[in-house]
């Protein structure tokens, strides 16, 4: 599975704010692999810039897989004496609460698995024999990794690869969002790679952060906008695979592959992109990651025993139609 960051168009308006009153401050840059922008209202001038740096450094010392001497890295290499941080600590208990919510197909050690089958941009797909497979399943299943009471991670296998891209992004938008919270910041909108955290109001507009999601039949030329939506004291996040989606020589059926984490194949998926709602975004991008994996019908039994969980599923029916399913707590807030 695929997963494509930037989904949301931030419809960011320019208008000042009254010299009386909390003033607009916005940030932007490039973190994680990709870029952000966060943009708040404040009656006090602090050094935001300053805080997201330093942010950013701290996630990726714990948990960037792309960072040779970070914690995570270094568990993966074999370490096992790190004594990880608490976001580390965060990040890996509800990586554990998913996992166990949806059935074993959330798992952050299924990567092994999908470096096998080469997913990835533009890359066939593989078909590993039975004996690759079996040897990879060994090092497959969530259930096999412990956080120790020292703070140390403890894999059955010396050779699990553990890798948190799925659910980090989300994550770091919260700690962004506790830091503006920490500044009586009460107004502002946090976007990452596509995934946000929207708090109090645009002041400028006297109304709800407004935001979209990309239609998934558009092309590279034109971007399109599939619906609008307004947020408030919410977390949003996006998981998709439409762009990358394949036909059945056979049936013409449209469908992606997504990998099993419980049986190690590479199986057909209608579902085609997942926007969810919730408290926090590191629920939000773990869920959306979760939902991919599980595919349309399977997703919807997980969703009956979430609270406090909203989706906006794009999937492809038998016909090879693209579909829409709409949650009655996203139905609420869509403005189109």
């Amino acid at each position: 599975m695929k997963k494509f960051p930037v989904l949301f168009l931030l419809i960011f308006l320019s208008i000042s704010c009254k010299n009386d009153g909390p003033q607009a401050y916005t940030e932007t840059g490039e973190a994680l692999g990709t870029t952000y922008r966060v943009k708040y209202f404040s009656s006090e001038s602090f050094n935001t810039e300053k805080a997201l740096d330093s942010i950013f450094e701290v996630i990726n010392t714990s948990m960037s897989t792309y960072q040779d001497d970070s914690d995570i890295s270094r568990i993966n290499a074999g370490a096992e004496d790190v004594a990880v941080d608490i976001h580390f600590q965060k990040v890996f208990k509800l990586s554990k609460k998913i996992f166990k919510e949806s059935n074993g197909y959330f798992d952050p050690t299924v990567g092994s698995l999908v470096n096998a089958y080469g997913f990835g941009p533009d890359k066939p797909l593989n078909e590993p024999d039975e004996v690759i497979l079996d040897s990879i399943r060994q090092l497959v299943g969530f259930e096999k990794v412990n956080l120790t009471g020292d703070n140390t991670i403890q894999k059955e296998n010396p050779n699990i690869y553990l890798d948190f891209n799925a659910i980090a992004k989300g994550y770091t938008i919260d700690v962004i969002a506790e830091y503006l919270n920490s500044k009586n910041v009460e107004n502002y909108l946090i976007e990452l790679g596509g995934e946000l955290v929207a708090k109090g109001q645009n002041i400028e507009k006297e109304a709800d952060w407004v935001v979209a999601i990309d239609n998934p039949q558009q092309t590279d030329a034109e971007r399109t906008l599939q619906t609008v939506l307004a947020l408030k004291n919410r977390a949003l996040a996006t998981s998709g695979n439409y762009r990358k989606f394949r036909v059945d020589t056979t049936t013409g059926k449209r469908f992606v592959h997504t990998i099993n984490p419980l049986t190690g194949e590479a199986e057909k998926n209608d579902l085609l992109s997942a926007s969810v709602l919730a408290e926090n975004c590191t629920l939000a991008d773990g869920y959306a990651t979760a939902f991919m994996a599980l595919g349309y019908e399977k997703s919807l039994e997980m969703l009956k025993n979430l609270e406090n969980v909203d989706v906006y599923f794009i999937y492809a029916d038998e016909q090879e139609s693209l579909r829409v399913f709409t949650s009655t707590g996203f139905e609420e807030v869509l403005r189109d």
